[in-house]
């Protein structure tokens, strides 16, 4: 049985991810004080650790998108691949803003590829996969194609 899990992204952002992973910090030094550090210390880990993931079971024809809270637990779905449905990467341009106490503003900005699962009418389903610019696209969709029977649209 064949399966492959890929990370897709933080379910906070990384601003957000950075912001939990301080609180968790805080809430584990506050423990050794007082009760509340433990309250910070679920608070940090929940926003600092969940993220979202696709994982591909290649033998039984099953895809399972999750979200992952506390990075421990995955909450999703098993869907069954058909033969009618088909594979395509789409470019995406994610953009993060964070404000400073000056009021300024920093432009994160991340741009990459996403596989995706698409119905037999065309709609995007779910995504499978991340790509980074720097990976050979055709060769990634060509090996996701072999592996579950699908065509590339």
């Amino acid at each position: 049985m064949q399966k492959e899990t890929y990370l897709l992204e933080k379910s906070f952002g990384p601003v957000a991810t950075f912001a939990g992973y301080i609180i968790l910090v805080t809430g584990i030094l506050t423990t050794f004080y007082s009760l509340t550090g433990i309250i910070l210390l679920f608070f940090g880990a929940f926003i600092g650790f969940s993220y979202t993931s696709t994982t591909i079971d290649y033998s039984n024809r099953k895809v399972k998108f999750s979200n992952n809270i506390f990075g421990l637990i995955r909450i999703g779905q098993w869907m069954d691949i058909s033969n009618d449905m088909k594979i395509g990467a789409i470019p995406t341009n994610i953009t993060y803003r964070t404000y400073s106490l000056s009021n300024r503003f920093f432009d994160f900005s991340v741009k990459e590829m996403k596989v995706f699962l698409y119905n037999k009418n065309g709609l995007a389903i779910l995504p499978l996969r991340n790509i980074s610019n720097t990976e050979n696209i055709k060769k990634i969709l060509e090996e996701l194609s072999k592996k579950l029977e699908l065509t590339i649209i």
